[in-house]
C-alpha cells in the first residue's frame, strides 16, 4: 500500500505508507536530500575580490549559510513535506558529514512540524552501516539521537577552510596573475589540506632532482649441482662501492674451483591474510591495481553502497565487531562462478576469525552485502566490487604457509647464499592470486660439507637509481600517516591539485608536479614552511576530532586556529617578494606573453591577448589587464570600435555549434550603464544607438528563461542564428539568407522586433520566388518552417571573466530600452511557441 511520487524539486522522490512506530500506528513519509542542504559562504559584499582586503576574511567578514544548490529548492521541498508531521527519523550517512546534514534538515523542518506535547520526544536518529533488511530493521528498533558535537566539528572545518583558503587564494591569485602571463591556471589556490598534499609531491620531485647516481659492484656466482642445471647465488656482502676492492674479491674467489655447503636451514613461514578493508586501503588498491583515481573510486563505491551491494564505504575501521554476521555475508557469495568453490569450502570447513585490526568506532570494514554479476554492475563498478569481495573472502581464509630453505655456500673466503620457497598451504592467496608466493626453481637436495663445481663468477657494474614520482597510492599513505584530510576528503584534495594544474597524472598514476606547483611549494618553504608542512594541519585535525568527541570548545578552537593563520597571512603578504623571485625565474611577465590582438582605447597601441588560463588582454603601455569570458575563442571583431571608449571590439565564440557575441574589453570590466553588471558583452549592453547593442539587435524574449532576450548574432551568416543573452538557448533560422537585419518595427501580437530577411534568388525558400520578407520570427506563418530551437553546445553559456561574484548596481534585466520590447509573458502564446520550436 505504498505510494510514490516526485517531490516539488523534481530531484527527490517521496514514498508514503502506513505502519507502526513505537507501538502506535502511523503514516510515514520517506524522502531524501542530495548531499549537503546548506553551504557556508561570506555575505554578499565580501564576495567581491576587488573591494575587500583578504585579511578581513579571517575575522571581520560575516558568514552565512546558503542553500548548497538553489535550483533544487531543498529547504522549501523539506518544509512542504514536513509540514504537520509529529516525528522525524533521520537516516543520513552515519559519519560526521551525515551528522551535520541531520541538523541542516532539522533547521529546515522543525519550524513547520507539529509542536511536541510536553517533554515528548520527536527527533530520532537511525544508525546503520549497510542497506540490508537486517541492518535497517535493527536500526529502526534502536533509534538514538543526532550528535551535535560531530556536526559542530564539520561546521568548524568548513569555516576554517573557507576563511583560510579564500584569504590566501585571493591574495596570491591577484598578485601573481597581475604580474605573469603564462601561469596557465585560472586560480592559484591555497588550502590547509590541499597545499601539504602538493608539498608531498614536490618533496619527492626535489629528491629526484637532487639525486646523484653512484656506481657500485656486485659479485655474482653460479654453481652447477648437476650437469644440466645451474644455481645463481647472492653475495652476502651485497655490494661494494670501490672498483678495486670489488676486483680483489673477484680475484680471490676465482681461485676456488668448488663451492662448499656451509649450512642448510629450513623454516616454515607464514604470510598473513589481509586486515579487513577500510577506505584508505580501498583507494590505494583502486589506484595502484585498478588504475582508478581516488575521486572516481569513491564515487563508484558510493554508488555500490546506495544500490545495496556493499556496506558503507567511508570507514577507518579494520576490525569486525564480535556480533558481525560474517557467515551470512559469505553465503551471499556461494553462487558466483569466480569464487564459489573457495566460499563453499570455507563454509563447510569453518571460517577463520579475521585478524584483530583497528577499531575507530565508526562503521564496520567495507564488506560485500549481496551477490552481483559483471552484467549488473558493468566496467569499473564490477572491478571495484570484485576486489572488495575477494578481499573480504581473504580476511576469513587461512594464512598462506610456505617452507623457506636457505643454503649457505663458501667460495674461497667469501660467503654466498640462495633461498627457495615452497608453498605448503596457499590459504588466502587462492582468492587473491596476486599475493601468492612466486614459483621458483627447486633447490638441490644437499647437506653441510657437500661440494659443487663453480660455473662462473663475474663482477656486475650497476648504478643506484633515484626514487620515482609518488603514485596516488603512496600519496594516500602519506596523507593518512600525517593526518592530512579524512578518509572522505583525501580523494577531494588529490583531485584539487590535479584540477589546479599543480600536478599531472603520468602513466602508472604517478603524480608529477608542474612548474607552477613546484614554485609555489618552494615559495612557501622560503617564507613560512608551516604553510606546506603537514604538522600544523594534523594538529588542527586533532582539535576537530576533540570537538566531535565533546572534549574541546567549538568557538575556542575556531578562534585560536584563525588567529594563528591570520598572523601567518600577514607575514606571508609582507614576505611575498621571496616567492616572487622564484616566479620570475620560471614565468614570463605579462608584457612579454601573448600576441597582439586589439587596440587599447586609451593609448591606441595593440593590447596582447594572453591565452593561458585565465585568458585576458593586457596593455603593456598603460599597464592595464582586462578579463575576458573564459572557455571559448577570442578574435578581433572587424576592427570596429566601441562608441563609448574607442576600444576595438573582440568576438567571443564557444564554437560553431555554440553562441558568439562581440564585447568591448573596457565595458566588459567597467560597466558603462547603471543597469549593467561586470562581465556583460554587447549582447547585454543597453546603449541606445550602438549597432552592436541589445537595443539594436535584440529580437524578443527568450522562450525558456525569464530575463533573457534573444539577440541576433550578426556574424553567424549564412547559418544565421539568434542566441539568448542569459541562457544557452540558440534559435537557428533563415539558413543561406543573404542578409538578416532587425527592424525598428515590432510585432502587433507578441511585441517582438520584426526581422528583414534577404535571400539570393537561387536559394530563396520564400513563396512565389520572392527574395525579401519582413515579419515576426515567432508569429509570421511564412517564417514558420525556417526557425528551429537548439541548446548551445556548451554546458554553461556565459563563462564570465573576472574573479568571484559579479558586482554592479541596477536590475540588469537586459531588456531592450525605449519600450520596443515589452517583456510581458505572451498571452498563452507559450503553447504556440512550443508547437513551433519543439
Amino acid at each position: 500500500n505504498m505510494s510514490s511520487r516526485k517531490g516539488l524539486n523534481g530531484a527527490c522522490s517521496v514514498h508514503e505508507y502506513t505502519g507502526s512506530f513505537i507501538g502506535q500506528s502511523a503514516h510515514f513519509k520517506m524522502t531524501s536530500v542530495c548531499g549537503h542542504v546548506m553551504t557556508l559562504d561570506f555575505i554578499g559584499k565580501y564576495n567581491s575580490w576587488d573591494k575587500v582586503d583578504p585579511a578581513e576574511l579571517f575575522s571581520k567578514a560575516p558568514t552565512e549559510k546558503k542553500e548548497a544548490n538553489p535550483k533544487l529548492t531543498m529547504v522549501k521541498f523539506l518544509q512542504v513535506e514536513g509540514r504537520g508531521c509529529d516525528c522525524i527519523v533521520l537516516w543520513l550517512d552515519c559519519d560526521k558529514e551525515g551528522e551535520n546534514i541531520c541538523f541542516e534538515v532539522l533547521d529546515a523542518v522543525l519550524p513547520v512540524m507539529n509542536k511536541p506535547r510536553g517533554t515528548e520526544r520527536t527527533i530520532y536518529r537511525a544508525k546503520f552501516s549497510s542497506i540490508t533488511d537486517t541492518d535497517i530493521c535493527n536500526a529502526m528498533n534502536h533509534l538514538g539521537e543526532p550528535n551535535r558535537n560531530e556536526a559542530l566539528s564539520v561546521d568548524a572545518r568548513q569555516e576554517l577552510d573557507l576563511r583560510i583558503g579564500c584569504a590566501f587564494t585571493r591574495f596570491q591569485t591577484k598578485y601573481f596573475q597581475g604580474k605573469y602571463g603564462n601561469l596557465d591556471s585560472s586560480l592559484i589556490s591555497f588550502g590547509p589540506c590541499q597545499t601539504p598534499t602538493l608539498g608531498f609531491c614536490v618533496e619527492r620531485h626535489d629528491k629526484i632532482q637532487s639525486f646523484k647516481p653512484e656506481t657500485y659492484w656486485v659479485l655474482q656466482a653460479k654453481v652447477n649441482p648437476e650437469k644440466e642445471s645451474s644455481l645463481t647465488l647472492d653475495w652476502d656482502r651485497v655490494r661494494v662501492f670501490d672498483r678495486e676492492v670489488a676486483q680483489m674479491f673477484l680475484n680471490i674467489t676465482k681461485m676456488a674451483k668448488e663451492a662448499k655447503v656451509e649450512s642448510v636451514s629450513k623454516k616454515e613461514k607464514v604470510k598473513q591474510r589481509p586486515l579487513a578493508l577500510n577506505t584508505v586501503e580501498m583507494l590505494r588498491v583502486a589506484s595502484a591495481a585498478l588504475g582508478m583515481g581516488p575521486q572516481h573510486a569513491m564515487q563508484i563505491a558510493e554508488r555500490l553502497y546506495t544500490q545495496g551491494y556493499i556496506s558503507y564505504p567511508r570507514t577507518e575501521t579494520t576490525h569486525y565487531p564480535e556480533n558481525f554476521d560474517l557467515k551470512g555475508c559469505l553465503r551471499q557469495q556461494a553462487n558466483n562462478p569466480y569464487w564459489a568453490e573457495t566460499v563453499k569450502v570455507l563454509l563447510s570447513e569453518g571460517i577463520n576469525r579475521p585478524r584483530k585490526g583497528h577499531d575507530a568506532g565508526d562503521h564496520p570494514p567495507i564488506t560485500p552485502m549481496r551477490a552481483a554479476t559483471e552484467a549488473e554492475l558493468g566496467g569499473d563498478g564490477w572491478r571495484l566490487y570484485e576486489y572488495i569481495t575477494r578481499h573480504f573472502i581473504a580476511t576469513v581464509s587461512a594464512d598462506c604457509k610456505y617452507l623457506q630453505t636457505t643454503i649457505s655456500f663458501s667460495i674461497g673466503p667469501e660467503r654466498f647464499t640462495c633461498v627457495g620457497k615452497v608453498v605448503t598451504s596457499p590459504g588466502f592467496t587462492e582468492i587473491m592470486p596476486w599475493h601468492s608466493i612466486p614459483l621458483e626453481e627447486s633447490l638441490p637436495h644437499c647437506e653441510k660439507g657437500d661440494l659443487f663445481p663453480v660455473g662462473e663468477i663475474k663482477l656486475l657494474e650497476k648504478q643506484t637509481s633515484p626514487p620515482d614520482y609518488l603514485t596516488e597510492a603512496e600519496l594516500i599513505t602519506l596523507m593518512e600517516k600525517h593526518g592530512i584530510g579524512t578518509d572522505a576528503s583525501i580523494p577531494v584534495h588529490i583531485n584539487n591539485i590535479c584540477q589546479r594544474n599543480y600536478v599531472t597524472v603520468e602513466s602508472g598514476r604517478r603524480l608529477k608536479p608542474t612548474n607552477l606547483g613546484i614554485v609555489l611549494v618552494h615559495g612557501y618553504y622560503k617564507i613560512d614552511a608551516e604553510l606546506v608542512l603537514p604538522t600544523i594541519r594534523s594538529a588542527v585535525e586533532k582539535q576537530l576530532n576533540l570537538i566531535a568527541l565533546g572534549k574541546a570548545n567549538y568557538h575556542q578552537v575556531l578562534e585560536h586556529t584563525l588567529d594563528i593563520f591570520k598572523r601567518k597571512f600577514h607575514y606571508f603578504v609582507d614576505s611575498i617578494a621571496g616567492m616572487d623571485e622564484l616566479m620570475e625565474v620560471s614565468f614570463s611577465p605579462l608584457a612579454a606573453t601573448g600576441k597582439p590582438l586589439s587596440r587599447c582605447g586609451k593609448c591606441h597601441r595593440f593590447m596582447k591577448y594572453i591565452q593561458a588560463k585565465p585568458s585576458r588582454l593586457h596593455c603593456s603601455h598603460c599597464d592595464d589587464t582586462y578579463s575576458l569570458p573564459q572557455n571559448g575563442t577570442i578574435k578581433l571583431y572587424k576592427e570596429l570600435r566601441c562608441p563609448l571608449d574607442d576600444f576595438e571590439l573582440v568576438l567571443w565564440s564557444s564554437g560553431s555549434r555554440g553562441k558568439s557575441y562581440p564585447l568591448c574589453p573596457y565595458c566588459y570590466n567597467h560597466p558603462p550603464f547603471r543597469d549593467m553588471k561586470k562581465g556583460m558583452g554587447c549582447n547585454e549592453c543597453t546603449h541606445p544607438t550602438c549597432q552592436h547593442s541589445l537595443s539594436m539587435l535584440g529580437i524578443g524574449q527568450c522562450v525558456e528563461c525569464e530575463n533573457g532576450v534573444l539577440v541576433l548574432d550578426s556574424t553567424s551568416g549564412p547559418k544565421w542564428k539568434m542566441a539568448c543573452n542569459k541562457c544557452n538557448v540558440i534559435v537557428h533560422f533563415f539558413e543561406n539568407a543573404h542578409k538578416v537585419r532587425v527592424s525598428p518595427e515590432t510585432c502587433d501580437l507578441c511585441e517582438a522586433a520584426l526581422v528583414d530577411v534577404d535571400f539570393n534568388k537561387a536559394k530563396s525558400p520564400l513563396p512565389g520566388d520572392e527574395t525579401q520578407h519582413s515579419g515576426c520570427v515567432f508569429c509570421d506563418p511564412v517564417f514558420q518552417d525556417l526557425v528551429e530551437l537548439k541548446h548551445a553546445a556548451m554546458r554553461h553559456p556565459m563563462h564570465r571573466g573576472g574573479q568571484g561574484k559579479r558586482q554592479g548596481r541596477g536590475r540588469g534585466k537586459g531588456r531592450r530600452p525605449g519600450g520596443r520590447l515589452n517583456p510581458k509573458k505572451p498571452k498563452d502564446k507559450m503553447a504556440a511557441l512550443a508547437a513551433y520550436f519543439v
